[in-house]
């Protein structure tokens, strides 16, 4: 079987090449391209692509690959919100994905940024190696015995939950719409309902997949119930968040990137409502993460904004 791999990066080759022997009958093309309907037609005499997070699988690009003769797409990530299930199943094109891979990483690396954005360590490091060991601007605060707040309770949400209740002493609660029954074991309490999480929590942490009913669910509604001071994590989807309505509710003075909310008007525009944020993921992030971008200017002026605030992480 011959196999497209779309979005190769060193990564994927050392990986990809390592399991491949003789009897695999596997014949993989690396291509550099990701996937979107001007690229559709490499997969052509290929029976399967990969595809991974930022290639574009929707109805259109699935009828130009059901014609080169792709039959099976297999995605190199758990989430697949950006694959027309539906699309594929009419044309017959099976789809798989991984069902979880190494979720106490993907948690470890959210306490890791949660850490980072609180007690600053980003700073100090670019600091010291300039030989200033000021520690002015760098007060951070305990997280024992914060309420952190966690959207999604899969694998990765409750491995976090159970780091920072049982490893930090936090009170640690929870909204999701199927609870685990393994939450409680974890240190977990579940809300009933998604305000009560957004009000009481000192620290959020999102560990949705992304669909129809969590796009945006960070938006100027949600923002406007956090506490002042809030610590904002995301290391799913970057479609969780409205980064407009994020912008706004960073800003300590008032951003033309389009009009204001009626919420914010009083509140959050030359407050500063969010203490920190820390980002994984963005919502535009193909054309620059996974790559090296330190050559090009950014043209996303949201993306831009975003990497100007001194109280956002972005990795």
């Amino acid at each position: 079987m011959k196999v497209a791999v779309f979005g190769t990066r060193k990564y994927d080759l050392d990986s990809l090449n390592a399991s491949m022997n003789a009897t695999t009958g596997i014949e993989l093309t690396f291509l550099d391209p990701l996937l979107d309907k001007t690229t559709a037609l490499l997969a052509e005499e290929h029976e399967a692509i990969s595809i991974f997070v930022n290639d574009i699988c929707d109805a259109t690009v699935l009828e130009q690959l059901h014609k080169h003769g792709v039959k099976y797409i297999a995605l190199r990530c758990a989430g697949y919100n950006n694959v027309d299930l539906a699309a594929a199943a009419k044309l017959g094109i099976k789809v798989t994905r991984v069902p979880s891979y190494a979720p106490e990483a993907v948690a470890e690396f959210a306490v890791g940024m949660l850490m980072t954005v609180v007690r600053k360590y980003h700073k100090s490091f670019l600091r010291v190696r300039e030989g200033n060991f000021l520690l002015d601007g760098l007060l951070g605060f305990n997280i024992s015995g914060k309420t952190v707040g966690l959207i999604g309770t899969g694998k990765i949400g409750l491995i976090t939950g159970r780091i920072l209740a049982k490893g930090f002493c936090c009170k640690v609660v929870a909204y999701d719409p199927y609870p685990s029954p393994e939450a409680a074991e974890n240190g977990i309490t579940y809300v009933d309902m998604l305000d009560e999480l957004l009000e009481q929590s000192d620290i959020i942490s999102l560990h949705c997949p992304l669909n129809s009913q969590t796009r945006y669910i960070i938006n100027d509604d949600t923002l406007a119930k956090m506490k002042q001071g809030v610590v904002l994590i995301n290391t799913s989807r970057g479609g969780l968040i409205d980064s407009y309505a994020l912008i706004r509710y960073i800003s300590i003075i008032p951003v033309s990137i389009t009009f204001p909310h009626p919420h914010c008007l009083n509140r959050s525009l030359k407050t500063g409502h969010l203490g920190a944020v820390g980002l994984d993921v963005y919502e535009k992030e193909a054309e620059y993460f996974f790559a090296d971008s330190s050559s090009k200017i950014i043209h996303d002026d949201v993306f831009a904004r975003l990497l100007s605030f001194y109280n956002v992480f972005m990795r």
